[in-house]
């Protein structure tokens, strides 16, 4: 690593931006995983979408209990951690690259959005 490398990484942390890629958190999340392989699309799967739901029961809570604080938005994101989590692995285990996924979904967004098509319903419009 150069030193100008050097000197974006720290000003990236410094400003407490990432520069981990989305195929670097792919690849150190696999090393953690542990679950039974001939479940494993089932078991992931799962595991997202519980996830998910303590990420929009945290949210629910905010609604209804008001206080949205920094802290909470905190706990939130540490739920958005274990949402990126089992979506990484599920991708491995789907053999996909989850940066490539991160990219093809923007395109077509993107051609979406271009067409005056955003708004709507089904997947191929």
């Amino acid at each position: 690593m150069n030193n100008l490398e050097k000197e974006a990484k720290q000003f990236m942390k410094w400003k407490n931006i990432s520069t981990i890629t989305a195929t670097e958190y792919q690849r150190s999340a696999c090393k953690t995983a542990i679950f039974p392989k001939e479940l494993g699309v089932q078991y992931l799967a799962l595991g997202l979408t519980g996830e998910a739901g303590e990420v929009a029961n945290k949210v629910k809570k905010l609604i209804r209990d008001g206080g949205d604080t920094p802290d909470k938005r905190k706990e939130i994101g540490k739920e958005l951690g274990d949402v990126c989590w089992y979506l990484a692995v599920l991708a491995e285990e789907l053999g996909s690259n989850l940066g490539k996924i991160m990219e093809d979904n923007l395109d077509k967004l993107e051609d979406r959005r271009a067409r005056g098509v955003l708004g709507g319903s089904g997947d191929n419009r």
